[in-house]
């Protein structure tokens, strides 16, 4: 069994490792603030800072690099991806490389130059319109619906989505909304819909102040008899819930990376705060809790990177992930929650103070973390496969 890593999967790993250490990190400060109330603090990089970052990422040819060639991208391979989305997430800057939304790699060709280019290159900003108010993770009962009329289909209802790039500018949303009426397909639909488009309102949750107060605000979009053409329909009609499932292991394979990218991060801080910090007289790295909470970060981290690195190269090599993937993610979570209680211990406190990375990183951490929900599909995905008589 071999668990070298191929030498040009290595040589980007490095690249986004060095960007990530040299371009990254230094902004740290500037996304914390200086203000002792954090009023100063920032969710995201200056519109001008985040333009050059992307000119360097264009120049070093690593723009895209996890969206398929066939759709104007790098083709990194599943294994690529995770590597360089672990660099990533060993920073609290949110910057990425071009990320698209696999629901878009189902766009009609026309429709893939009206919405997936213009994303890729950062002309237009999709608002994924899943969730809805009140509901949380819950998308099985959904509230927001669609009548056909006259050759056209009328939406009405709201959705939350949290979008990374500010939607003021050039926005659409991707709307999934549920069929009523008389020959209304029996699943939801999707629906991609302009700003601008009669009907349809895109709006702030509420005032922010901080950082803080901007993770936690969606952008709420309202659409009120909102009348969008069949052009408009993303996929097939009743099919909403299938769009990119093509490419949704590879993308579970990732967010786990993710998760070791954070957690590494997490315990690079405590094995830092615990080689400087002191209690009567002695560095605490020297106590036994401590110890043991440094351990179990470290074993959780390299095992969820074994379990990740082992699906991915399964699934370039064209195998099946789907129970990997799942095990990935339950396990990622498992692991990134394991690993903010540990980093806790070794603070002596939660480590949430205002100013320093541990703060961001931990919100960030418990964030990403997949809901209670999404982890027992999880299991229930897992389990179905072993009583399918598969080898465990």
């Amino acid at each position: 069994m071999d668990f070298s890593l191929p030498e040009d999967v290595k040589m980007v790993q490095t690249l986004v490792g060095d960007f990530v250490n040299d371009q990254l990190r230094p902004l740290e400060r500037e996304l914390l603030g200086r203000a002792a109330d954090s009023s100063d603090a920032r969710v995201s990089l200056p519109r001008e800072v985040e333009d050059r970052l992307v000119a360097m990422v264009r120049d070093i040819g690593l723009w895209g690099i996890g969206v398929p060639e066939e759709f104007g991208g790098v083709g990194l391979s599943t294994l690529g991806n995770c590597l360089v989305e672990e660099e990533l997430c060993k920073t609290i800057v949110p910057f990425d490389l071009g990320d698209v939304s696999p629901v878009l790699f189902d766009c009609t060709p026309r429709q893939r130059e009206d919405y997936l280019v213009p994303v890729l290159d950062r002309r237009r900003t999709a608002l994924i319109a899943l969730m809805e108010p009140g509901k949380g993770a819950d998308i099985a009962d959904m509230s927001t619906i669609y009548r056909r009329e006259n050759g056209t289909y009328r939406l009405n209802g709201a959705k939350l989505c949290f979008p990374r790039l500010d939607p003021a500018g050039d926005c659409f949303a991707v709307v999934f909304a549920a069929g009523m009426g008389e020959g209304a397909a029996a699943g939801p639909s999707c629906f991609l819909v302009d700003s601008g488009t009669p009907g349809l309102s895109v709006g702030q949750g509420g005032q922010r102040v901080g950082w803080r107060t901007q993770l936690r605000e969606p952008v709420s979009v309202v659409l009120q008899d909102c009348c969008v053409t069949p052009d408009s329909l993303l996929g097939q009609e009743g099919g909403a819930f299938h769009l990119g499932r093509k490419w949704l292991p590879s993308r579970r394979l990732v967010r786990g990376a993710r998760a070791v990218g954070v957690a590494g991060r997490l315990l690079e801080e405590a094995a830092t705060q615990a080689q400087s910090w002191q209690s009567f007289g002695q560095l605490i790295c020297g106590r036994t809790s401590v110890e043991a909470a440094l351990a179990d970060i470290a074993v959780g981290v390299h095992a969820c990177r074994l379990m990740v690195y082992e699906a991915a190269s399964k699934a370039d090599e064209g195998q099946p992930v789907k129970r990997e993937a799942a095990m990935v993610k339950l396990f990622a979570t498992q692991m990134i929650r394991s690993a903010a209680d540990r980093v806790a211990h070794v603070f002596g406190g939660p480590p949430h103070l205002a100013g320093l990375p541990m703060e961001r990183m931990c919100c960030h951490a418990l964030a990403t973390s997949a809901t209670d929900l999404a982890l027992e599909l999880q299991r229930h995905i897992i389990a179905a496969d072993i009583l399918k008589g598969l080898t465990v």
